[in-house]
């Protein structure tokens, strides 16, 4: 599948200044991309802000060298920058996000289009505590699921850059294996969210979803304790014709 770099980009940067308005980063935090074609894709670049994001700041690169890396073993860090650079498809391009490598990985998904990583202070509270397992396995409201599927993948602290993208890659392939779909979320203990789908409107909804989600479960335990969804009403949410339907209708 290829897209109209004309029609994606300002997609893209329409989504990436919704999450830096939004307060969900702040300064050069987070990322996005969205596929181009089989061969490549945009992502931010490093350092730039998603809140005043430029398509300039968004820099094409080539799935082939960054998906051979993450099957090597070993690597240092210099080759680590060499292929972040040889990556992209224009020498004069900025240098992309460290996390390139994850967004090369999940953009190559089946129907994954799209992709943002952002840290929310209500969602790293979470994720900054002994809650975080209970937060990614639970839902607390039935849009929660609609919007962010009935579970999320949790993946443990890993220094970001390749080795988080080969430990996101291990994990996204047993939640497959496991549940017999891709995640919509992923959450990074210590450190932040990452969501993805075919569209912007997607990643969009899965992203704001899981703060609110995260302001629900804080004030919820707050008061005295949470109170989870059972898994039979989270499973039917999950398969309810009617809410793919509007699913769909979303385009999410």
């Amino acid at each position: 599948m290829s897209f109209d770099q004309s029609a994606v980009l300002p997609e893209l940067l329409a989504l990436s200044h919704e999450f830096g308005e939004k307060g969900l980063v702040i300064l050069g935090e987070g990322n996005t991309s969205c596929r181009v074609d089989e061969q490549t894709f945009f992502v931010k670049s490093s350092g730039s802000n998603l809140q005043t994001l430029t398509a300039n700041q968004l820099t094409l690169c080539r799935f082939d060298q960054l998906l051979a890396l993450m099957d090597r073993n070993d690597t240092s860090d210099t080759e680590v920058e060499t292929c972040l650079l040889e990556s992209r498809s224009h020498s004069a391009a900025f240098k992309p996000s460290v996390e390139t490598f994850f967004h090369a990985y999940l953009l190559s998904l089946p129907d994954i289009n799209f992709v943002g990583h952002t840290h929310p202070i209500q969602v790293n509270q979470i994720l900054c505590s002994g809650l975080d397992r209970v937060f990614s396995e639970n839902r607390q409201c039935p849009d929660e699921i609609v919007c962010c599927g009935p579970v999320s993948v949790l993946i443990p602290y890993v220094d970001p850059g390749l080795a988080l993208a080969k430990r996101i890659r291990q994990d996204v392939e047993e939640f497959r294996r496991v549940q017999g779909k891709l995640p919509r979320v992923i959450l990074l203990r210590n450190h932040g969210v990452i969501t993805l789908g075919s569209s912007p409107q997607a990643v969009r909804a899965a992203m704001l979803m899981t703060v609110k989600a995260a302001e629900i479960f804080i004030g919820a335990n707050s008061l005295g304790g949470l109170r989870h969804l059972p898994v039979s009403e989270i499973e039917r949410i999950e398969n309810r014709q009617d809410e793919e339907y509007r699913r769909k209708m979303l385009r999410i």
